[in-house]
Formats: structure tokens, sequence, C-alpha cells
């Protein structure tokens, strides 16, 4: 599939109905979601390869994964609205995807490839989030695709290199994110945000 087509497709992603402000539920743009996974194909880290979409919301990174040709695709999430969005788009579309909810921390799927947009740490709940989806994706993975706040990007580098880890490719993109929390303030914000892939060395 071609990375313009994956992307049309991925516009059809539901959103959250109901944003959890203190998990930051927010979709990631179709564009940005398509370029990351045709990226990740292109390095042979989805073709065939078991990928865990680790926090996977309504499920865009795991859809994209099986499209481009995963031999088994797995989301999780600790939202179990999302999930339950998440398996219906699945089973419209006849995609062959387990959904199951957790918390992070739980997570013990044996897999090749993580991919994952966690928490960027705006809410005082998630101060630490982003550490956590890190440490589990050493944990589980040989390769991991992680995005983060462009901002934060010294911080991630020392955590990933204190994990015994390699970030061996970045690229950047602008997150165009629209109002859907009451105390958002904007109908539209950009944020700068950094793709990670990380060769865990396990």
């Amino acid at each position: 599939m071609k990375k313009k087509k994956l992307e049309i497709f991925l516009q059809n992603v539901p959103g959250f109905e109901k944003p959890n402000p203190t998990l930051e539920q927010y979709v990631t743009p179709a564009e940005v979601a398509s370029d990351i996974v045709f990226n990740a194909a292109q390095f042979g880290d989805i073709k065939g390869k078991i990928v865990l979409d680790l926090g996977c919301g309504t499920g865009i990174f795991s859809f994209a994964s099986y499209l481009l040709g995963a031999k088994k695709v797995i989301g999780v999430d600790i939202d179990e609205k999302a999930i339950k969005q998440a398996k219906r788009f699945a089973e419209e579309n006849k995609l062959k995807i387990d959904f199951f909810v957790k918390n992070v921390e739980d997570v013990d799927f044996e897999c090749d490839t993580v991919i994952m947009n966690p928490p960027f740490g705006a809410q005082k709940s998630n101060i630490r989030g982003d550490r956590v989806f890190i440490e589990k994706g050493f944990q589980l993975a040989d390769v991991i695709y992680s995005l983060h706040l462009s901002k934060t990007i010294p911080f991630i580098q020392k955590m990933i290199k204190s994990l015994k880890g390699e970030i061996v490719f970045s690229k950047e993109y602008v997150f165009r994110m629209k109002k859907t929390l009451e105390f958002h303030e904007k109908k539209m914000k950009n944020f700068d945000v950094t793709l990670l892939r990380i060769i865990t060395k396990k």
C-alpha cells in the first residue's frame, strides 16, 4: 500500500468519544501516523513482524501496521472505551488485530517492534508517563518508535542512554491538535514533536 493511500484510510479512524484529560488522549494525525509506520516499514520493522501498539488509543498505529504487512498486531490501552472503538473499527474493516485493556506496566506480550505515542507529560498525573512507556518498550522489543515533544528530547536522550539504548533515527513533525477538551483555549494548536527510532540492544 502506498503512503498516500494509507493516510487516506487512516483519516477514517475514529477519535476519542470523550477524551480523558488525565490520560492526555489525542489521536495522532493521519498524515503523521502514516509517515511514521511507512518509515518503520522501510527500516524492515513492520512486514512479517509482531508489532505492539503501546497505549494504542483508538488504534491508528495498529491499523497502519496491519495494512503494511505486519505478521501480527497487538494494541494495548488502559481506556476500555477507546479499545471498544478500536475493536469496532477493526471489525468493520475486517482487520485482524488483537486489542486488550491493560495498564502499560502490566503489558507482557512478546513482540519485535513497539510503536507508541506516549503521554507528553503536560498533565501533572503524567509527568513520568513517557519514561514508563519507554522502560516498558525496552523490556518487550528490539526496536521502539516513540513520539515526544521536541523540547523534551534532550531529557529523553539521557534516559535512553541510561537504559543502554541507542537512537539511530529521528524525524520532526508538527502535531496539529484540534480543541477536544474544555480547558483548551484555542480551536487549533501546533506542537513540535520528534519521532525517535530506538534500538534497545537486548
